[in-house]
């Protein structure tokens, strides 16, 4: 039993709410601005962040590699922040790793209908989310 407990708190969320770790800064509830949203979803890999948080799970804390994205990190980085910054997602610091959830209830409070149009999205056929890195650089030295 002990193992599982182990586990289940190093791949998911602690067990209670005492145990999570303090958000990082984000605006408040009442500090959640249209514009700054709608630009943070604007950028198709950050909408797809959002999709699959909505779709697959928003009831965990997720790290990056969950979201299985082939970019730099510093990249991928620069996405969450952005997302997290203009209040779509909360994260938090465990140890070493960042973990994502949407912020379903604040922004269904603040902008009833705006994330149902995100989950109704569909990425489109030739969306290269996952497509590898090297790929990437040889379609635009390509092109």
């Amino acid at each position: 039993m002990r193992k599982e407990t182990t586990k289940l708190r190093a791949g998911t969320l602690p067990v209670t709410s005492a145990e999570l770790p303090p958000p990082l800064d984000e605006p408040a509830v009442e500090d959640l601005r249209l514009e700054n949203i709608l630009a943070a979803l604007a950028d198709p890999l950050r909408l797809f962040i959002v999709h699959k948080l909505m779709v697959e799970s928003d009831a965990y804390d997720h790290p990056c590699g969950w979201f299985g994205l082939d970019r730099p990190k510093s990249s991928l980085t620069h996405h969450f922040k952005a997302l997290r910054e203009a209040g779509v997602i909360r994260q938090r610091q465990y140890g070493l790793e960042r973990r994502s959830r949407l912020r379903r209830e604040d922004l269904d409070a603040r902008f009833p209908g705006l994330l149902s149009l995100v989950e109704n999205w569909q990425p489109p056929a030739d969306a290269h989310m996952h497509q590898d890195t090297n790929e990437r650089r040889a379609a635009r030295t390509s092109a």
